[in-house]
């Protein structure tokens, strides 16, 4: 199976790389008219937030069965959490999905790409459509930023579901978290593989083969490259804030695909036992870094008793 997965993650690469237009990357500005066109071809809408424009999706906003808002990791936007919106929307929940600062369709604001920022882009949305309580739903790295809205607004706060978190990996503090224009660059060379990449991230990448083709676009966005390097610069341990969400109270759940190879688990497993001892957690067998998509039956019945005991 491993050997099957690079001979698929070979061939992708090299297909990605004959149909990529080098010249594309990053030469769209998400401007006025790159708005328009992004609300002609999808069905969510866009606010105003104090620092730029967030692109977001929601459905049932008058349901009393409960708010879940789905934050997405690290590169890959909300089209990432599509399938479990879709499933909440259909189960009568208020669910909100939005893209962070950096990716997708949302503004990407000459700033520090810290846990703050995108924090408080989530909390700032959700006071936009007057949420008061909700529950956070963070993957990957969408983790780090459900746990600094933990730490900044714990009123809003019914509780916290973590799916393949790296919130819980050791972080030294940053020392320079510049981002050079040579870094940039680098960066940017790699483009032609970054797709077929993402494959990296399943267990089964061959059930997944236009994965890499949805990624494609975004590599043509002004400032993407700069806001995954700044992202990872100004990364920090996370560890007092988990401890005060235990102190705190706030149910908290976590989520992990069995195969996980891009979070791995047992990296800091006892740490989250001291952190967190009264999570409940679940893994999903058949599954790599997003078990939400690899075992959507799994997950879901995990993660819909989860919502149902929190809201209860």
């Amino acid at each position: 199976i491993k050997m099957k997965k690079i001979v698929l993650l070979a061939i992708l690469t090299t297909i990605c790389s004959c149909k990529s237009n080098h010249t594309d990357y990053e030469t769209i500005e998400k401007n006025n008219e790159f708005r328009e066109n992004v609300l002609k071809k999808n069905t969510g809408k866009y606010a105003v937030l104090a620092d730029g424009y967030t692109y977001f999706e929601q459905a049932n906003q008058h349901s009393l069965s409960g708010t879940i808002i789905l934050v997405h990791g690290w590169s890959v936007p909300s089209y990432i959490w599509k399938l479990t919106f879709e499933s909440l929307k259909e189960k009568g929940y208020h669910v909100v999905m939005l893209d962070l600062y950096g990716r997708g369709n949302s503004d990407n604001p000459n700033l520090p790409q810290t846990d703050a920022l995108r924090a408080k882009q989530v909390v700032q949305l959700a006071n936009t459509l007057k949420i008061s309580k909700a529950i956070f739903v963070g993957l990957s790295n969408g983790g780090r930023i459900i746990s600094k809205i933990a730490d900044l607004a714990p009123e809003k706060v019914q509780g916290l579901c973590y799916v393949g978190s790296s919130s819980f990996q050791e972080h030294a503090t940053p020392t320079n978290t510049k981002v050079s224009a040579q870094e940039i660059k680098d960066f940017i060379a790699g483009y032609p593989s970054r797709s077929a990449g993402q494959l990296e991230d399943f267990y089964r990448p061959e059930n997944f083969p236009d994965w890499p083709q949805k990624y494609e676009p975004l590599l043509q966005h002004k400032g993407f490259a700069k806001a995954l390097l700044s992202t990872d610069k100004n990364l920090v341990s996370m560890d007092a804030i988990h401890q005060k969400i235990h102190q705190s109270g706030i149910p908290v759940y976590t989520f992990w695909g069995a195969h996980d190879n891009v979070v791995v688990y047992a990296d800091f497993k006892q740490k989250l036992n001291a952190l967190l001892p009264n999570r409940t957690e679940y893994f999903i067998p058949n599954a790599g870094h997003l078990p939400h998509l690899e075992n959507q039956k799994v997950f879901e019945g995990y993660f819909l008793n989860a919502l149902a005991t929190i809201l209860n």
